[in-house]
C-alpha cells in the first residue's frame, strides 16, 4: 500500500513540473546554439505570425516527428503556443520519450516582447 501511494505522488510531482510555464529558462535555453525553438500551434496559427526562428511540429504530432528533427535528447527543446496548455501536452509527450530538456516557454502573445527586448 506504501509503494501505491509513494507512486502516486511521485505521478503528481511529475505532472505538476511537465506543465509548468518557465519563460525565464526558455530564453536561457535560447541563448544557447544548441536549443530549437518549436511551435505547437496549428498551422494557421503559424502562418498568421511566429517567433523569430521557430519550426512548427503540432502538439499533436511532436512525439512522432520529433526524433528526425532532434535525435538528440539532450539538446534543450523550448515549446510555444498560444497559451501553454499545447505546449504542456506537447512537453509531457517528449518528456516521456526521454528528452531531458524540454521548457513549456507558454504563449507566444507573452513571449514576442520578451524576445523583441532581447534584440
Amino acid at each position: 500500500m506504501r509503494l501505491i501511494l509513494l507512486l502516486t505522488a511521485l505521478l503528481v510531482l511529475l505532472d505538476a513540473h511537465a506543465g509548468k510555464i518557465d519563460q525565464q529558462a526558455a530564453l536561457t535555453a535560447l541563448q544557447r546554439d544548441d536549443s530549437l525553438l518549436i511551435d505547437v500551434r496549428s498551422a494557421e496559427e503559424f502562418a498568421e505570425g511566429a517567433l523569430p526562428g521557430a519550426m512548427r511540429i503540432g502538439h499533436e504530432d511532436i512525439a512522432a516527428q520529433i526524433h528526425t528533427i532532434s535525435p538528440d535528447k539532450n539538446r534543450p527543446l523550448v515549446l510555444y503556443c498560444r497559451s501553454g496548455r499545447r505546449s504542456a501536452l506537447a512537453q509531457q509527450s517528449l518528456e516521456n520519450l526521454g528528452y531531458r530538456q524540454v521548457i513549456n516557454a507558454g504563449a507566444y502573445d507573452d513571449l514576442l516582447p520578451l524576445l523583441e527586448s532581447k534584440e
